[in-house]
């Protein structure tokens, strides 16, 4: 018998980031609004086909289920433009900038104090 078990599956790391959680509640509202709309133009169609009475409340409120859809899927992609906007694209900054950065913060540091203190670093360590 093998007693060496496999696991059922392996993890594999994800292709994309996850989407942040305003962004998946919009996209989970289309995608049910969209879903609902199609399956409302099925109706719509067939009763047309058979000539029932249901089929012009069915396109009437077909058309109006098409500007809902429309609107929330315009939702999805300000809700995203907005929260890249807030949140951003964290930048992992190359090397040098980054010690460009730290030697700009070194020197304001630095000329803060020597105003602060009233003399240099020059002149206390003569003193």
């Amino acid at each position: 018998m093998d007693t060496d078990r496999r696991p059922l599956w392996q993890e594999e790391p994800a292709a994309r980031p996850r989407m942040a959680d305003p962004v998946r509640t919009a996209a989970v509202r289309a995608v049910i609004i969209v879903a609902i709309t199609l399956t409302q133009a099925m109706v719509a169609f067939l009763s047309t086909l058979a000539g029932s009475w249901l089929a012009f409340p069915a396109v009437l409120s077909t058309v109006a289920s098409t500007v809902v859809a429309t609107w929330a899927v315009l939702d999805v992609w300000v809700t995203r433009q907005v929260w890249v906007q807030r949140n951003g694209v964290q930048s992992q900054p190359s090397s040098t900038a980054r010690e460009l950065r730290r030697e700009r913060r070194r020197a304001r540091r630095q000329g803060r104090r020597e105003s602060r203190d009233g003399r240099s670093r020059v002149d206390r360590a003569a003193a």
